[in-house]
């Protein structure tokens, strides 16, 4: 099971704590990295753990459908199947039922789906969501929920947050008894603060071992993610981890922090790098632009991983430009250094209870620049 030691709030509510699940442990605030397919893109599980990842987050659904529960169950579960040695997580794959694959129905029995990659017909419930997730054996497994995208209606939300509610439950249910894994609830409520009050009040009373924000980031303005976040958080107990799903960049990573958040994932890292782009402590730069041609600057002046210490700006932009896969990695290891040297500062800061003073540099500079 999973034990949760708060170490410290500074005085804007921003917490460091102490995450021990099965043999591992890892602190928090944290980011994961995102294994979707049992790896996270352009990265090496090497250079993961010497950029000091301490979990990753792989996906159930994508799991399932490709290699397949049978081959995972004959490596020994996920993290051996990757040889990942830390702590892993698993996404229970409702989002991308509801978000990647042709919906046929939804009941409350569960959702029946085609398969994205080969148009198979298959139903996912609370229950073989879970049972799912025993076979990949994370550390840490979720609920299965049913998002709503941004804008919907407000029955839509009060249909799916109830909906969602009622499935936790039974995730529970099936979970208890079998399995040491550790298991998170997950509050929904789409975009109205009164569903999100009577979800996480109904989730809360229920005894997952921590608790995630669902549904946020799904296309609704920044402005709104955060007013959300700041009525949720604080009614997920004190006691356990607190987890924003999907979300996001450094500076929404800062600002979920001063709500009290714990752990966070996204792809962007990844993504941005495959596409071109690196974050700074001052801005994206976008390798795509011109101005960088004949710019022999480290990528970010101020980084000290491999890449900014060996490559020019040029000749990254050289690199993706003729599409050689040596810019996604480059990129891809530095943007996730950044993220991960910003989850280690924004504790050290904590910790010395001056992390007001760090999030008003960061945000004032606006490190992902829009």
């Amino acid at each position: 099971m999973l034990e949760f030691t708060l170490q410290h709030s500074d005085p804007t509510g921003a917490r460091v704590g102490r995450i021990v699940v099965r043999e591992h442990a890892f602190d928090t605030p944290a980011f994961l990295p995102v294994a979707t397919q049992a790896s996270v893109k352009a990265l090496t599980q090497e250079e993961l753990v010497r950029l000091g990842a301490e979990i990753v987050l792989a996906n159930a659904y994508h799991l399932y459908l490709r290699p397949g529960l049978g081959l995972v169950r004959k490596a020994g579960g996920v993290g051996r199947f990757m040889r990942w040695p830390r702590a892993t997580l698993t996404a229970s794959g409702g989002y991308q039922v509801f978000s990647l694959a042709p919906l046929l129905e939804v009941t409350e029995n569960g959702v029946t789906f085609r398969s994205h990659i080969d148009g198979s017909e298959h139903l996912l419930t609370p229950e073989s969501a879970v049972q799912i997730q025993h076979v990949l054996d994370a550390d840490i497994i979720m609920v299965f929920d049913q998002p709503i995208g941004y804008p919907s209606s407000r029955r839509e939300i009060e249909e799916a947050t109830a909906r969602s509610d009622r499935w936790a439950a039974r995730c529970l249910e099936s979970h208890r008894g079998a399995s040491d894994q550790a298991i998170f609830g997950i509050v929904q409520g789409g975009f109205e603060p009164d569903l999100r009050t009577a979800s996480a009040r109904r989730v809360t009373e229920l005894p997952f071992d921590g608790f995630a924000v669902g549904g946020l980031s799904v296309g609704e303005p920044k402005a709104v993610t955060f007013d959300l976040l700041s009525h949720t958080a604080p009614l997920l107990p004190a006691d356990r981890p607190r987890y924003l799903m999907g979300v996001g960049t450094p500076t929404d990573i800062v600002r979920a922090v001063l709500s009290g958040i714990d752990m966070f994932d996204c792809v962007l890292p990844t993504r941005l790098g495959r596409n071109g782009t690196a974050y700074t402590r001052t801005g994206k730069v976008n390798l795509k632009n011109a101005r960088y041609q004949e710019d022999f600057d480290p990528l970010d002046p101020d980084c000290s991983c491999e890449v900014c210490a060996t490559y020019t700006r040029a000749y990254l932009r050289h690199l993706h430009k003729s599409g050689e896969m040596l810019a996604a990695r480059c990129l891809s290891y530095h943007n996730m250094h950044l993220y991960l040297r910003l989850m280690e500062e924004i504790r050290e800061a904590i910790r010395a209870d001056c992390f007001r003073q760090l999030a008003d540099e960061l945000l004032q500079k606006g490190t992902e620049n829009g």
